[in-house]
């Protein structure tokens, strides 16, 4: 029996920031127990904005996917993930990604390869959480007995964003989850199976057994009833996704800026119930 994946809600950028922790706290009263955030240029920060989500609520955990590695040195996405976790153990999801390419462009930090500076940041930033001492001569990542004075007691999951086959391979064999996001080409549910398929076959091959988190997000209407936002779950869940981050849509098809999202987060609530 495949296993009913975790329904989350997505609090977008598209909400302004000042709207951030009324709808989380709304979201956590409603039942709701997981919300994912983004980091959208050049809107929202990521991490600050997990913090303040944290700091406003209780027992949800905030997921964070994704952190564009081309923005930041990995010492300080070392030193943002700790401090976060530290804070609110066992609460928050750091993911961390390409990051939209012409962003990045605009941003003047676009790497000549993505792939190769996604590889570096995972590697160190995964040694830097697990509080060792790092030196390192990459091509774009470069430390000097760099140490976290203050690591996690215990460290949050690694997440990373991926689409395509080399992204997907490096994130299933250098993170402990992968996160889709929701505007895959071609038909949603046969682009997930194919992720999940090429995450399974890349771990096998480099003979890693744990389980791997698959965190698909997906867009649903904001007044979609609990029988369709029950069907959608239980579809990405039977194509491997464990957890399901969902996007309130409004009527026009774009991400809600009003109250909507409370009305879905409301129906997630009533289903995990």
């Amino acid at each position: 029996m495949t296993p009913t994946p975790t329904l989350a809600l997505i609090l977008p950028p598209d909400q302004a920031p000042d709207r951030y922790l009324a709808v989380a706290r709304g979201a956590e009263a409603a039942g709701v127990e997981e919300l994912w955030l983004w980091e959208d240029c050049f809107g929202q920060a990521g991490a600050s904005s997990a913090a303040a989500v944290l700091a406003a609520t209780e027992r949800m955990r905030v997921g964070l996917g994704l952190m564009p590695v081309p923005l930041r040195n990995v010492a300080l996405t070392a030193m943002e993930v700790a401090t976060i976790a530290r804070m609110f153990p066992g609460r928050f999801l750091p993911g961390i990604g390409h990051g939209v390419l012409e962003w990045m462009g605009q941003a003047g930090v676009r790497a000549a390869s993505p792939l190769t500076l996604l590889r570096e940041h995972a590697t160190a930033l995964r040694a830097l959480l697990a509080g060792d001492e790092l030196s390192v001569q990459g091509r774009y990542v470069r430390l000097d007995r760099v140490q976290l004075r203050w690591p996690p007691a215990a460290v949050p999951p690694l997440l990373i964003g991926g689409g395509r086959p080399k992204t997907l391979a490096l994130a299933a064999t250098l993170g402990d989850g992968v996160l889709l996001a929701g505007d895959m080409p071609g038909d949603p549910l046969e682009a997930t199976r194919a992720a999940v398929e090429a995450v399974r076959s890349a771990r096998a091959a480099a003979g890693l057994s744990a389980p791997c988190a698959v965190i698909q997000f997906a867009n649903v209407r904001a007044d979609a009833s609990a029988s369709e936002v029950a069907r959608l779950a239980a579809a990405f869940g039977e194509a491997g996704a464990t957890s399901v981050p969902l996007l309130a849509l409004d009527d026009d098809g774009r991400p809600e800026t009003g109250d909507g999202i409370l009305r879905l987060a409301a129906t997630i609530g009533a289903l995990r119930a």
